[in-house]
């Protein structure tokens, strides 16, 4: 434990404190004296327990409305971190479902394209058995002109 000489109110006071906390004991302190002083010149000497009483419940307010304030922001935080968790779930939904449209794209897409394909080999047949077709009548009209 280490000790700290306060200085408070014009008197001095040894205090104990935790080792190498002695730095904010001491900035505490000047803070603490300032706010007493500041009331002692406002208000008067109304007496010391009474400037140490309204010092106090000024920095409990003051305390209160720090919590108050954190705790708001902890709860907007909080909202904030829901509705990323929320976004997120969305956007990997989206991407997901997204992907699977494209596999069916693509699986379509191949499906029509082997569909062109044996269209074409179909319509290359027809045209090769109907020129083969027109190919034997020529054939066969010419040799009955030749016949006759």
């Amino acid at each position: 434990m280490a000790n700290v000489n306060i200085k408070f109110n014009g008197k001095d006071f040894l205090l104990s404190c935790d080792d190498g906390q002695e730095e904010h004991l001491e900035e505490l302190s000047i803070s603490l004296n300032q706010r007493f002083s500041d009331l002692k010149d406002n208000l008067g000497n109304i007496g010391e327990n009474k400037l140490l009483l309204i010092s106090s419940i000024k920095i409990m307010d003051e305390y209160f409305e720090t919590k108050k304030k954190i705790d708001e922001k902890k709860k907007e935080l909080e909202n904030l971190s829901n509705k990323f968790r929320e976004l997120k779930t969305l956007v990997y939904e989206y991407k997901e479902k997204k992907e699977l449209e494209i596999k069916k794209f693509t699986k379509d897409q191949n499906n029509f394209k082997k569909e062109i394909d044996k269209n074409k080999d179909d319509y290359e047949k027809i045209i090769e058995e109907v020129t083969d077709k027109i190919e034997s009548f020529v054939n066969k009209a010419s040799s009955n002109k030749q016949v006759q």
